[in-house]
């Protein structure tokens, strides 16, 4: 096979390229590209949490996750994200399904580096059910210590799996 001149390549693509389009709020790179402010991260932090809850477990626990967990994650955002680095922040889009801990991580844009890791675990005590523990981790003792967030008791049947 003959490969064909570049000068015909350099054309074909050149009429391949789309006019240039300003990506709308709905773009998966959109968020990533404006200005954050806190409330961008609490909304977001709300947002995945309904993600990381499913339709089984979420409808079971929205009430006492928004009226006990919801307002400390808050406030742990505004305590630990610092306004000036807000712009260079990141939310992840996906929380961890299956057995995951992972809800959500806010990371540095020029990094790649996570700042800070909002998980939940579900903790099983002897003769004492399911509990879902809440908590974040911290870069500046390398994600090592749990933050605890609080607890939301499940039931003494096993739960669900995250996102379904």
């Amino acid at each position: 096979m003959v490969a064909p001149p570049a000068s015909l390549l350099a054309e074909e693509r050149t009429r391949e390229i789309p006019e240039t389009v300003i990506p709308g709020p709905a773009s998966s790179g959109a968020q990533d590209a404006l200005p954050h402010d806190l409330d961008y991260f609490k909304e977001m932090a709300k947002g995945q949490t309904q993600l990381k809850f499913g339709s089984k477990i979420g409808p079971v626990i929205e009430q006492e996750f928004d009226s006990l967990i919801l307002p400390k994650i808050e406030e742990t955002i505004e305590k630990e994200l610092k306004p000036e680095e807000l712009r260079n922040l990141i939310i992840t889009e996906k929380p961890g399904t299956g057995r995951s801990e992972k809800i959500f991580h806010i990371y540095s844009g020029e990094t790649g580096k996570d700042v800070i890791r909002f998980h939940v675990r579900t903790d099983r005590p002897p003769g004492d059910g399911y509990w879902f523990n809440f908590h974040y981790h911290l870069a500046g003792d390398s994600f090592e210590k749990h933050h605890e967030l609080g607890r939301i008791y499940w039931d003494r049947n096993t739960p669900p799996a995250w996102t379904h």
